[in-house]
């Protein structure tokens, strides 16, 4: 059960670094279109800057996710080093206790805040929600919950394999 778990877990993080890592693709290609359309071509194009704003916050939060299970967000951990065995698990409690209220926070709120503004369009594009472009504040949340309930179930996950980006799987060879 705990592997089928993990391997659901493995393909929601993989999801998450590939989306992460196609919108700050998409949003880098769009910026320069944007400027050559406004100084090369005399023509300021109104979708390039919301479309940009919109794929920044999904590389943010999305990503933001990813980096969580990785183990490669910023942490101080001079201080808490430097203390006993049992004040650090104290402290771990603690932190896994107020990412859950983070997350809960940024799920419940996110959503609402999507759901009010559903029926609004943006200025530059109204074919696109206002609400939409709020998805990712819940679904960061919602993926990040699952990454820190991962955390406080099974552990840290940073040193395995499908996580660590230096990593390299070595295929067992038989023995002539």
């Amino acid at each position: 059960m705990i592997e089928k778990t993990q391997r659901a877990i493995d393909v929601l993080y993989l999801a998450c670094i590939w989306v992460a890592g196609l919108a700050i693709v998409a949003m880098s290609l769009i910026i320069p279109v944007g400027v050559f359309a406004r100084y090369v071509l005399g023509y300021g194009a109104q979708w390039p800057e919301p479309i940009a704003i919109l794929l920044m916050v999904v590389f943010t939060f999305i990503g933001a996710a990813a980096g969580y299970r990785a183990g490669s967000h910023i942490a101080v951990g001079m201080m808490t080093d430097r203390l006993s065995p049992p004040v650090q698990k104290v402290l771990r409690v603690l932190v896994d206790a107020l990412m859950l209220a983070v997350c809960l926070f940024m799920i419940i709120w996110g959503f609402k805040l999507s759901m009010e503004t559903m029926n609004q369009s943006l200025a530059a594009i109204p074919e696109i929600s206002v609400g939409l472009t709020y998805l990712p504040l819940p679904l960061g949340g919602l993926f990040t919950l699952v990454f820190v309930l991962e955390n406080m179930f099974l552990g840290p996950q940073y040193a395995r394999a499908i996580v660590r980006y230096d990593a390299t799987v070595v295929e067992a060879t038989p023995e002539i």
